[in-house]
């Protein structure tokens, strides 16, 4: 579909995936010198993608609302800055991408699967027909109980991460139907354990480039 790659970041806030972004994308560009690594996020990426970040994460909005602009600022975000990477040769790395949306709006907040299938293919349909998705998607897997521990810790949290236990169980489980619908293209890493575990786990990751 393209001559670059494309990796995406996913799990429940609280699960440590954004620690190990970095290290992660810095390892791609010493193991492909010749690959540009373009890290970004969801929603953002662009400058209209974080304006809207910044709505979609505190004000307080129709379900439906909420997912329409998470589709929108994808969109932006493929049109500007993830196709154009990708068709260029160049290695995308993304904290987070569509299946978040189905975990957070269609699990979590109950939105029909029907309506964000429908999003999907038509804002990551391609001329070709098939769907644009990561080449590989690392998932963070973690109880909410220990992501919930864990939140409490950090900055000031957003709407999201405001939520009960039982909103982030739902989301996980929907991560966890999505990893199992496309086993090839999902590896979980069991974030429970420590960040080196982690870490000698990531580094064992084979890219097909």
């Amino acid at each position: 579909m393209h001559p670059g790659y494309f990796v995406s970041f996913e799990g429940i806030d609280g699960a440590g995936k954004s620690t190990h972004i970095e290290a992660f994308s810095k390892l791609l560009e010493d193991s492909y010198p010749d690959r540009k690594v373009v890290v970004t996020r969801e929603p953002g990426g662009t400058t209209l993608g974080e304006q809207l970040r910044n709505l979609l994460l505190d004000a307080p909005m129709d379900i439906e609302t909420e997912a329409l602009l998470m589709f929108a600022a994808r969109r932006e975000h493929l049109a500007q800055v993830i196709s154009p990477a990708l068709q260029a040769g160049n290695i995308v790395v993304s904290d987070r991408f569509t299946d978040a949306s189905f975990a957070y709006q269609g699990g979590g907040r109950g939105l029909s699967l029907d309506k964000l299938n429908t999003l999907e293919r038509w804002v990551q349909g391609q001329p070709n027909g098939e769907i644009l998705q990561p080449d590989l998607t690392i998932l963070f897997d973690l109880p909410g109980s220990v992501a919930e521990s864990r939140r409490s810790k950090v900055r000031a949290p957003d709407k999201f991460e405001k939520m009960d236990l039982n909103f982030f169980e739902k989301v996980r489980q929907e991560y966890l139907r999505r990893a199992k619908e496309d086993s090839v293209r999902f590896h979980i890493v069991d974030a429970t354990e420590s960040q080196e575990a982690i870490w000698n786990d990531l580094k064992e990751l084979k890219i097909n480039l």
